[in-house]
């Protein structure tokens, strides 16, 4: 199938890739890029088993007070509607301190984030099947975008995709991360006490969301197949649960 533009018919993803997939020389310069094992984590549920993983938790401030300062470790099964494609995630883990700095302002410290890639369905041409199936999949891993403020429910993200078409650095938001201003439709609920554990929904739903870089030949068509870039109507959700300890009560490495 072709695309049709000023400058005359234009390849589709799916003729590009096929074409790919035929040279033999240039499959071999692209999948060397990047050969990922590809065993995408399945959707599920964000757990919290105890005693939770504190091992992420960063280094305090000079002249913080370990006993006003807390560990929070949370975890969250993320959905995430960017452009024209709509996606369950791996659940996402997040750690990072906060509490009262000397001069008894606000502090918040980043710590870490850990994910997952997961598949997206139809892979690189929307309609992935047959016998190149393996080779034209695609998947999506949330990775830190370096910009976050737990106190006002701000962070960002990038999101590499990865395909053994494409080069690692392939990724929404390259240049510029996407950045969310997450809302809560409902106030937290207490889960458990002792130990600390709270679970929480939030959502937003007004963040651009960036084209694809560094994709390679496939750049154009790929964010043509996802719909990027995309000024409207995408909307990342989540379930999330954090639990916490303060500094003082965590072990000594």
């Amino acid at each position: 199938m072709l695309e049709t533009t000023a400058d005359g018919p234009r390849p589709s993803l799916a003729r590009r890739a096929a074409v790919t997939l035929a040279g033999a020389a240039a499959l071999t310069g692209l999948a060397g890029v990047y050969t990922p094992g590809f065993a995408y984590a399945e959707p599920s549920a964000p757990t919290a088993q105890f005693p939770a993983d504190f091992s992420d938790c960063p280094a305090l401030p000079t002249g913080a007070d370990p006993a006003r300062w807390k560990c929070e470790v949370h975890t969250a099964a993320p959905q995430l509607t960017i452009g024209k494609v709509t996606v369950t995630l791996a659940p996402i883990t997040m750690t990072h301190a906060e509490g009262p700095m000397p001069d008894g302002t606000d502090g918040q410290v980043w710590g870490a984030m850990h994910s997952a890639p997961t598949a997206i369905p139809g892979g690189l041409t929307g309609t992935a099947a047959g016998e190149h199936v393996r080779l034209t999949r695609l998947a999506v891993k949330p990775e830190y975008g370096d910009r976050s403020d737990f106190y006002t429910g701000q962070f960002s993200l990038r999101l590499r995709l990865l395909s053994p078409l494409l080069p690692q650095g392939c990724t929404v938001g390259a240049s510029e991360p996407v950045d969310f201003q997450m809302k809560r439709p409902s106030p937290s609920q207490w889960v458990s006490q002792d130990p600390p554990l709270i679970k929480f929904s939030a959502y937003d739903d007004t963040f651009a969301a960036p084209a694809a870089e560094h994709c390679g030949p496939l750049t154009g068509p790929l964010n043509r197949r996802l719909g990027l870039p995309a000024s409207s109507g995408n909307l990342m959700t989540y379930d999330a649960t954090y639990t916490f300890r303060t500094y003082d009560q965590l072990p000594t490495p």
